[in-house]
Formats: structure tokens, C-alpha cells, sequence
């Protein structure tokens, strides 16, 4: 039996288990695993500039394509509590990566050694499994059973922690002849789908709620085939959005509180009849409960049983993998469609094409300083279907959900209920990694940038090159929107004036000097008709130099971004395009480019 280091065997597992990269940053507890690896081979490593931002890129090349992975890596003490908001995020939205960090010595673990903490108790409650391996000889099981944990039932992130001389132990160990665990995926019976189509046939204006497990189970063409056959339009939440293209006819809009269309809430609102398929129900998709269920019966399938009825009781659960639903479902549709089972649902799917062509929010400004709309009016012009938008949470991004356009599944990547800020630069970072070819365009606000801006430096030192837009109005957006209940704008003004660069006025940080000092390129907007070009131009440099490109468009300071507390109450802050003519870019792919003049409206604050 052949013998080495247990370090060596975790090495050879991950290698096995189909690991091809990893994020981190080594150090002294974690620098025998560190050693194998390069002994080793075949793990390709990134250097991070923080132990956070490690995780994000982790989660982010994760999110990238079915069957990935992301591993991060980190000494012990502060490096894994630096990973915990990375295991909120990844644990949040149903994406399994994988922490490995460094301990002390297990004679060292009781008396408080120099970073040596409880990581795996304060991991727990964040984590599939979170474990100190305290026998050398458990470390290849460990490391199986990790991978068996992250791919079974609801996808999640794992934590292992290595004391440094259980890594240097040696150990026998086999890898030739080393096979993962199976991974175990809940399956819908037939008699439980056929329930569900025949309450879905019942139903007179019935929708199909898709969400991230859609994605995450790799079921898009199967859930478009099944809508196709049903003739049943589709709400994608915004972890399911590209789940079905958006111009798709089947494609009805978001609902929400805030990442979603006008079209979409008017929609579910007319609704009698629900099936969400690996969705949670959140709270910003469904605001009051009361208004989201009266009057609609609901079936709900999960991959987590105790997912069914968290939120509210539905009327029939289903636990099952998206996917193995998806595919009895688009069986059985088939079948009853073949026999002439299914009702003629042409009327309904005119209603909501109608309510998708008419009911928009207007985006064609030419404001100096930048409205926000028009920034993403630009983007829809300037990146095509192909695009993989980056986002983390604030105005920004839920202005990009309501009205940016995305096509496929994962081309939407964000972090949906944790919503770190930082968020966005790491986790490009890792998109870029997972699909080096890609066109990969990062939103963010300036605050949002500015959290994790040294990962940055990463980009420029492995050449993963990006686009990375900064909307930036010297603002903390949303929480200034938030705090109008509260009659005050209080501690969200990032403006100053930077007596190094006077020409900023009071917008503050100067982002391209500190994007170039990092060893990127980057440019700055300040009109509207400059947004196109400068997108244009930032392509062809990160093109040309592989390191990320930063596009800051200086925005007003207040814009007001469409939301409310329940899906039957926006507030809509700017004049409504109600027609294609009034909407020339933001709601329907198709809808011409050229624009219309509008007269600007008042905006109170």
C-alpha cells in the first residue's frame, strides 16, 4: 500500500473528485497541504488578497457550471473566520464549495495557541458539515465524504479543518483506486407528477415559478420544454433568471419587491395557480404572503423536504431534484398532450405577452449627470446574449435585474439572500477562472467596489480579464432609499472632496486611479452618449492587456429605483413607458434601439 502524508492524500482526493482549482492563501498551518499540492500537481492555484474574497471566488466559479466545485484554502484563525461570510453566501443560495483550513497541533488545541479557534463550531450552523479531522488515517474519508455531503440533496458549502501535524502524518493510502461516494437526489414519483399536472390543468391562468434549483440540478432545456408543451408561462426568480431565455414568449417577467418587472408582478397577480420548482419562496420574490397566495393554489417541489411549507403551507409538496421532476413532468406532458389532455391555454399566454409589451419602466434619459436606467439601456446595447453578468446586491443590482436582459442559465451569477457586499470582485474573479473565454461583465455600486477593491490586483497577476461597471453616485443607495421611512439621510454620504483630484468634486475616491494602481485598466463616464463607446473601448483593452477593465459612470446622487413592500404596491418613481414606442431598450429584447424624447420628470426624495 503505497504511503504519504495525510496532506497528500486530501491533495489526490480533490484531484479525484474532479478539482482542478483552487482560491486561497497560505500560511503557516496550512502550508503542508500547500506543499503536496505543488508536489503533486493538477490543481491550478489562485492567490488571493484576502481570505473573504477567496471564498467569493470559490462560490463564484461554482456558479459558473454544473458539476464545478470551488475550493478555498486558508491558514488557521482569522483565515477561516474570514471564510464565514463566504459559507453564509454559498450555504444561502444552495452552492457547495469547499473550505479547507489550517489548525494547530492537536496537543496545542486546548490551550489556546497562537490562531488556534473553534472554526468548525463557528462553521456549523452555515456549513453541510463543518469538522476538525483529528486522525491522519480519516483524512481521505473525510475529504470523500465531504464531496458525498456538498453534491446529495440540497447543494451546500463544507468545511474542513487540518490540525498541521495531522497533515504532516503518514498514512497508507491508496488514490488509483480511490472512487467518490454517489451522490443522493430525491426523485418525484410518476403518481405524485401526475398529481400536480392534473391540478395544474384545473387551472384556469397557471404559472410556473422556476427557481435556483432549476439551475443548480442543470434542468433549463428540460423546464422550457415542459412550459412549451403546457403552454404555461414561466416566472424565473432571480436565482433561477436565464433559467429561460427573456425572449422567450414563454419568459413572463420576475416578480418581487424589487428584482422584478412591472409584467411580472401583473402577472402572478392574475394568476390562480402556482408550481415553483426549487424555489424558496423569499421574501423579496413573495413580500406579504397574504397578497402573494390569496387566491392561488400552489404546488411546490424541492430538493429539501423540510423546504416544503418554511415559508407557507402549499396545497401539494413534492420533494425532489429539479431536474428528475422536470423530466417526468416534460414526459407526462408529452403524453397527455399526445392523447389531448392538456386545455388550450392560448388566451392566457396573450394576456401575459400583452402585459410583457406594454407594461415597462422607462430607461432613456439623457441627464447629465447619468440616470442610472439609461447606464443599463447602454449595457443592453453593448454586451450580447452571451454575456455572464457578475452582481452583489444594493440599487445597482436590483436596477440590472429589472432591467437588464439575460439569456442562458448561470449568465446571471449573484448572491441572492446574503447579498455581501464586496461580493462582486471576487466572485468575477471566479467566473473568469471557471470559463476563461467567456465575456464576463461585473456590476457594482461604488460601495459595493470598493469592500474587496485589492482582488482586483488578482485579476491583473493571473490575467483574468473582465468588465467591471461602477455605477457610482458617492452613495449607500439603498439603504438611503430604506431610510425615507425614517424621514432622514443619515451616515450613507461616501462623498468628500479628494484634495488629490479636485475635478471629482465631492464623488470622493478617485476608482480609476486606485483600479490602475492594481494593475488594471480603467475609464470614467460622465454623459450618457459616452456610456456605449466606453463600453466598447473597455472590451477591446481587456482584450488586449487580460486584466480586469473598470467603466465608472458617474451617476446623480439620488435616483430613486422602483420597489415597494408588496408585489400589488410598487412605488414607481420615474414616468412609465407604456408602450414598445415609450420603452426603446430596457423590457423586450426585441424592442428598437433609437429612443424617444421624454420630458424629465419631477423627483421628490
Amino acid at each position: 500500500m503505497p504511503r504519504m502524508t495525510a496532506a497528500r492524500a486530501a491533495v489526490e482526493v480533490l484531484k479525484r473528485e474532479g478539482v482542478s482549482n483552487a482560491f486561497g492563501i497560505p500560511g503557516a498551518a496550512i502550508n503542508p497541504l500547500y506543499a503536496a499540492m505543488r508536489d503533486s500537481g493538477g490543481i491550478d492555484h489562485v492567490l488571493a488578497r484576502h481570505v473573504e474574497g477567496a471564498s467569493h471566488m470559490a462560490e463564484g466559479y461554482t456558479r459558473t457550471a454544473a458539476g464545478n466545485i470551488g475550493v478555498c484554502i486558508g491558514t488557521s484563525g482569522p483565515a477561516g473566520t474570514d471564510m464565514i461570510t463566504g459559507l453564509y453566501s454559498a450555504s444561502a443560495d444552495s452552492v457547495p464549495i469547499l473550505c479547507i483550513t489550517g489548525q494547530a497541533p492537536r496537543s496545542r488545541l486546548h490551550k489556546e495557541d497562537f490562531q488556534a479557534v473553534d472554526i468548525p463550531s463557528i462553521a456549523k450552523p452555515l456549513t453541510k458539515m463543518a469538522l476538525t479531522v483529528l486522525e491522519p488515517s480519516q483524512v481521505p474519508g473525510a475529504f470523500q465524504r465531504a464531496f458525498h455531503e456538498m453534491r446529495s440533496g440540497r447543494p451546500g458549502p463544507v468545511l474542513i479543518d487540518l490540525p498541521l501535524d495531522v497533515q504532516q502524518s503518514e498514512i497508507e493510502f491508496d488514490p488509483d483506486t480511490y472512487e467518490p461516494l454517489p451522490a443522493y437526489r430525491p426523485s418525484a414519483t410518476r403518481a405524485q407528477i401526475e398529481k400536480a399536472l392534473e391540478m395544474l390543468c384545473q387551472a384556469e391562468r397557471p404559472l410556473i415559478v422556476a427557481g435556483g434549483g432549476v439551475i443548480n440540478a442543470d434542468a433549463s432545456d428540460l423546464l422550457v420544454s415542459f412550459a412549451e408543451t403546457v403552454d404555461v408561462p414561466v416566472v424565473p426568480t432571480l436565482m433561477g433568471w436565464g433559467s429561460i431565455p427573456d425572449d422567450h414568449e414563454l419568459m413572463a417577467g420576475m416578480a418581487g419587491l424589487q428584482t422584478a418587472h412591472r409584467y411580472g408582478n401583473a402577472t402572478l397577480l392574475e394568476s390562480d395557480f402556482v408550481l415553483g420548482i426549487g424555489n424558496r419562496w423569499a421574501n423579496r420574490h413573495t413580500g406579504g404572503l397574504e397578497t402573494y397566495t390569496r387566491g392561488r393554489t400552489f404546488v411546490h417541489v424541492d430538493i429539501e423536504p423540510t423546504q416544503i411549507g418554511r415559508v407557507f403551507a402549499p396545497d401539494y409538496g413534492i420533494t425532489s431534484d429539479a431536474g428528475a421532476a422536470l423530466e417526468l413532468f416534460s414526459g407526462i406532458a408529452r403524453e397527455w398532450a399526445d392523447s389531448g389532455q392538456l386545455p388550450d391555454r392560448r388566451a392566457w399566454v396573450r394576456d401575459c405577452a400583452e402585459r410583457k409589451e406594454t407594461l415597462h419602466r422607462r430607461t432613456h434619459f439623457d441627464d447629465v449627470p447619468i440616470k442610472p436606467q439609461r447606464v443599463y439601456e447602454e449595457m443592453n446595447r453593448a454586451f450580447g446574449p452571451e454575456t455572464r453578468y457578475v452582481s452583489s446586491i444594493g440599487l445597482s443590482q436590483i436596477a440590472a435585474a429589472q432591467f437588464l436582459h439575460v439569456y442562458r442559465p448561470r449568465h446571471w451569477i449573484n448572491c441572492g439572500q446574503a447579498g455581501p457586499l464586496g461580493w462582486t470582485v471576487p466572485a468575477a474573479l471566479g467566473v473568469c477562472k471557471a470559463d476563461p473565454e467567456a465575456t464576463v461583465v461585473a456590476l457594482s455600486g461604488d460601495y459595493d467596489l470598493q469592500f474587496l477593491l485589492e482582488e482586483l490586483a488578482v485579476g491583473a497577476q493571473f490575467n483574468l480579464p473582465y468588465v467591471h461597471v461602477v455605477v457610482n453616485n458617492s452613495y449607500l443607495g439603498l439603504i438611503r432609499q430604506a431610510q425615507r421611512q425614517f424621514d432622514m439621510d443619515y451616515c450613507v454620504q461616501l462623498s468628500f472632496d479628494n484634495i488629490n483630484t479636485p475635478e471629482l468634486g465631492a464623488y470622493g475616491v478617485d476608482h480609476l486611479k486606485v483600479a490602475e494602481g492594481l494593475g488594471c485598466k480603467a475609464l470614467r463616464v460622465t454623459e450618457p452618449d459616452q456610456l456605449l463607446p466606453a463600453f466598447d473601448e473597455a472590451r477591446k483593452l481587456m482584450l488586449e492587456y487580460r486584466v480586469p477593465v473598470l467603466v465608472e459612470a458617474i451617476l446623480e446622487r439620488v435616483t430613486n429605483i422602483s420597489m415597494g413592500t408588496e408585489i400589488d404596491g410598487i412605488n414607481e418613481f420615474e414616468d412609465l413607458a407604456t408602450t414598445l414606442e415609450d420603452a426603446p431598450t430596457s423590457v423586450v429584447p426585441q424592442a428598437r434601439q433609437d429612443g424617444a424624447e421624454h420630458a424629465r420628470p419631477a423627483l421628490t426624495d
